[in-house]
């Protein structure tokens, strides 16, 4: 007991006990960081580039094992919470990325674009358009489009105004209704463009919608430009403002049976956006 008593009081003994402890603590910590680090984990990636709106096959998951340290963010863990689901309406999946919770959803809550960008207060709009008139697909979702509108009037003369700006085209869909970029895959023919106005608006643009249908003699014209350009109807026509478009189709619109309703609606909404602007 003396001798053991004296050995451990040696100061070299305690010293070489110390490093010794350091070292298997070093060598223990160490240890747990790499098994932490080199932990695999199975997880579940697209083995192709899944489209959106796209129903996740069996096909179209492949599983492989990672490091778990690799893995950010939440993610599908199971196979069985993969395959049923779709991809997001918004999500183009790339070949091998990893099935992240944000990418897919479920058939019943995948939304519409088109209704689900819609402002409060506006209405969706759905104007027909041809790949010429969309600048060859130019005019793409997201982006901006000023409305111009071309007319004959009275005298004969042929005048042109804008008749709202920078409103965002919220999708280009074709003819079966499927929306023209949602494919990388091939080019689709547009026929439909959707934006949403304010009621004010709205209600001018069906109004003015309704002259065009009815009185053919006016030639009326309307014409979506993306924002960035600067439109002129031609040569030999002559600008007018907003408001000489709105009054037009106040005036005329009154004179059409049946739209009587619609008159009066937009009497008030211009009443009612005139104060608005007053009271600012």
């Amino acid at each position: 007991m003396n001798k053991l008593s004296s050995f451990l009081k040696n100061k070299n003994t305690v010293t070489i006990l110390g490093v010794l402890a350091c070292l298997v603590i070093l060598y223990v910590g160490y240890t747990m960081r790499i098994n932490q680090k080199v932990k695999l984990k199975t997880v579940y990636y697209a083995v192709q580039t899944i489209q959106p709106r796209t129903l996740i096959t069996d096909d179209m998951v492949g599983s492989m094992q990672v490091p778990d340290s690799f893995i950010k963010g939440g993610y599908y863990a199971q196979y069985d919470s993969i395959v049923g689901k779709y991809s997001n309406y918004n999500t183009m999946i790339a070949e091998g990325s990893i099935f992240y919770t944000d990418l897919l959803v479920e058939e019943q809550n995948l939304p519409d674009a088109v209704l689900h960008d819609i402002n409060e207060g506006e209405r969706l709009v759905s104007f027909p358009v041809t790949m010429e008139s969309t600048y060859g697909n130019a005019i793409m979702p997201d982006s901006l489009v000023d409305a111009y509108v071309k007319y004959v009037n009275e005298k004969g003369d042929i005048v042109y105004g804008e008749f709202f700006e920078k409103v965002k085209v919220l999708a280009v869909k074709d003819s079966s209704g499927e929306n023209v970029f949602e494919s990388t895959d091939s080019v689709k023919s547009p026929s439909y463009l959707y934006f949403s106005l304010p009621e004010d608006k709205y209600l001018l643009f069906s109004a003015l919608n309704y002259v065009k249908d009815v009185y053919t003699a006016y030639d009326i014209e309307v014409v979506l430009v993306p924002n960035t350009v600067n439109y002129n109807a031609n040569e030999v026509a002559t600008k007018v403002s907003s408001t000489d478009l709105y009054n037009f189709v106040l005036s005329e619109i009154k004179t059409i049976d049946g739209q009587k309703e619609l008159y009066n609606k937009l009497l008030n909404e211009m009443e009612q956006q005139e104060m608005n602007q007053n009271n600012q």
